[in-house]
């Protein structure tokens, strides 16, 4: 039961590089995603054109690391456990701290994540697959086009949770109250009507067990600009690694409605 602050102090000394699924009961998680600022308003405007799968839970000034409104004591540059690198839409490295990238153009963009309502699923006795086999969550890009914002457009990109149909039901009314972190479910027990061809083989984090009489629950995912990096292609796009979020101190209780 770490706090956030120490959740990320412990990340910044790279004492924990894994997925942060089930990290800090409580508290708001989020996806990242870093431009220069040339290209920071049009993304800006990507995201509220997609709120489901890109709901922003705060902005960085231009060359900033700091996350003034979600957690103020700490660096994006540093607390997040891995980040990935996309050169011209290229996934070219993998890093644990990207302060020798981030220059004065530089702007951070949280964006909500699901792994904020797995809390309220747990608490209402709905199991988290991935979180019980110790992996990161399945996510898979689908044939969903975004809204095309300037010139960032692509695929929508899903997280998929394996569950009872009983469960399925639960988990649309519990996820519901959220929807700053993608609310409700896009897609329930069809995987191909959206795309996925093989809902073993995900494109980004690992596939989980899929047990008899239970059906794929599919959540819009902060994951999509990395899929919409990959087909724009800015010269330069800092994320998080699927799964390795940043811990705000924000409350998941501040993003629920009743």
């Amino acid at each position: 039961m770490m706090t956030p602050q120490v959740i990320r102090e412990k990340i910044r000394a790279n004492q924990w590089v894994k997925p942060t699924s089930g990290l800090a009961p409580g508290y708001i998680q989020a996806n990242l995603a870093v431009l220069p600022k040339d290209l920071a308003f049009e993304f800006l405007l990507f995201c509220q054109r997609n709120p489901k799968p890109c709901p922003i839970i705060d902005v960085t000034m231009p060359g900033s690391g700091v996350p003034a409104l979600s957690a103020p004591d700490a660096d994006l540059r540093t607390d997040i456990p891995k980040y990935r690198i996309y050169r011209n839409g290229v996934f070219t490295e993998e890093l644990t701290d990207v302060s020798a990238l981030w220059d004065d153009s530089m702007v951070g963009f949280l964006i909500g994540c699901s792994f904020t309502f797995e809390e309220a699923l747990l608490k209402n006795g709905i199991p988290i697959r991935h979180i019980e086999e110790g992996r990161n969550v399945p996510m898979y890009k689908t044939n969903i086009p975004t809204v095309k914002a300037g010139r960032f457009e692509g695929p929508t990109v899903v997280s998929m949770r394996p569950m009872t149909e009983k469960d399925a039901i639960r988990a649309i009314q519990v996820t519901s109250r959220f929807p700053s972190v993608h609310g409700a479910p896009i897609n329930i027990g069809n995987p191909a009507a959206i795309g996925i061809e093989d809902i073993n083989t995900p494109d980004f984090g690992d596939s989980v067990k899929i047990k008899a009489r239970e059906i794929p629950v599919f959540w819009a995912c902060g994951v999509t600009p990395q899929a919409v990096a990959m087909h724009m292609k800015p010269e330069i796009m800092i994320t998080h690694a699927p799964g390795h979020m940043f811990v705000t101190d924000l409350k998941n209780e501040q993003f629920s409605i009743l």
